[in-house]
């Protein structure tokens, strides 16, 4: 789908910038349209109202202002029944079906960066069918061509306290990482339950970590023990913050690792999608200029030899001069190209018709002149 290019050129140009695009992804019951309704609400706070786009089709209500909704074009329900499709599958044929017409979703976005510094975007609660499905992806790649776009983990903080279970956590926060390409932050909800200090001791203290696995037993602790040694890079790099979407705590830390992401994405990931759609171009513009010297060298081996079986001097006409002259022939050619080409036109009726009647004459005045003798 192609992505308006004026929020780069706008930004270029000293205009306003383009508003950053926060993607919210979590697990079912971890918080996420509660986070996004308190993001919503503590920006409109600020004086900075957001644009807020809701992505989930079977959401019965959502609990924030929403400027787009899935829901008024696509009705979950009604595809469920016109495809005989179950949940998961219902939503994911929505998407779909909502993801051809995201080129006027980013009409608005555009149209609106006068207005919103950030886009909220809440998705689906079953993670995996908006991060591993072709819509998903068409979507994050089309915002992210654009717009400066952040993915937002949205993670469990009171339901995490089993190290295994905090595993599998950041396995799957690693998986969309990879797969989005996008700056990151993982936020830690509900720390109004217990506070997300131990979770970050584990990401940065190996030995606490392996400390805590010593109490499991289990087959998966040992491969979980394993997996630890393999993610030291990746929460090196992890932007982490503890928020409660209840009470509204972290709000303020969490915006200034936004203005961090933000940075890293013009820093970074712009100048790569930049290159990426130059390479694109050019690609397609060699595509047609290979295409333009097939044609012309088609259409002059069929100019080449009709000049050769017509014995004709006249040079080879190239194509644009054979689509020029079209239309415009000579007098003289549209003569010699008529129907009645057998017919020589130089002797016809009207030719013969004076020659025969000063041959009467003369014959009619000799005549006179015999018998007048």
């Amino acid at each position: 789908m192609a992505a308006p290019a004026s929020a780069t050129e706008s930004q270029a140009s000293g205009g306003p910038r383009p508003p950053a695009c926060l993607l919210v992804l979590g697990m079912a019951g971890s918080g996420k349209t509660t986070f996004v309704q308190r993001l919503t609400g503590y920006l409109h706070s600020q004086g900075c109202p957001p644009y807020v786009i809701n992505l989930d089709p079977a959401v019965h209500e959502v609990p924030f202002p929403a400027n787009i909704d899935i829901r008024d074009t696509v009705k979950y329900k009604e595809v469920m029944k016109q495809y005989g499709l179950g949940p998961n599958g219902g939503i994911v044929t929505s998407l779909n079906l909502f993801a051809t017409r995201f080129d006027q979703v980013m009409k608005f976005i555009e149209k609106a960066q006068n207005m919103s510094k950030y886009v909220l975007i809440d998705t689906p609660g079953q993670i995996e069918v908006f991060t591993w499905s072709a819509s998903g992806t068409i979507i994050t790649e089309a915002l992210a061509s654009s717009f400066p776009t952040i993915v937002i983990y949205v993670m469990d903080t009171s339901r995490s306290t089993n190290p295994v279970t905090f595993m599998s956590n950041m396995l799957y926060a690693c998986s969309i990482l990879y797969k989005t390409k996008l700056p990151f932050i993982v936020v830690m909800n509900k720390t109004d339950i217990i506070d997300h200090s131990f979770a970050v001791e584990w990401m940065q203290d190996f030995e606490a970590f392996q400390d805590a696995l010593n109490q499991e037993t289990t087959y998966v602790s040992n491969l979980t023990r394993s997996m630890s040694l393999v993610l030291d890079e990746f929460y090196s790099s992890l932007r982490v913050v503890g928020v409660s979407a209840v009470l509204g705590t972290g709000l303020d830390e969490l915006f200034v690792q936004v203005a961090s992401a933000t940075e890293e994405y013009e820093r970074e990931y712009r100048p790569e999608y930049e290159r990426l759609k130059k390479s694109l171009a050019s690609a397609q513009s060699q595509q047609q200029k290979e295409q333009l010297e097939r044609l012309q060298k088609d259409m002059g081996s069929v100019a080449l030899d009709t000049g050769t079986a017509t014995g004709s001097s006249s040079p080879v006409l190239d194509p644009s001069d054979l689509i020029l002259t079209r239309g415009t022939l000579d007098e003289e050619d549209e003569e010699a190209d008529s129907d009645t080409d057998d017919i020589d036109h130089r002797v016809t009726e009207e030719s013969r018709e004076e020659p025969a009647f000063q041959n009467f004459m003369q014959e009619s005045m000799a005549q006179y002149w015999k018998k007048n003798k």
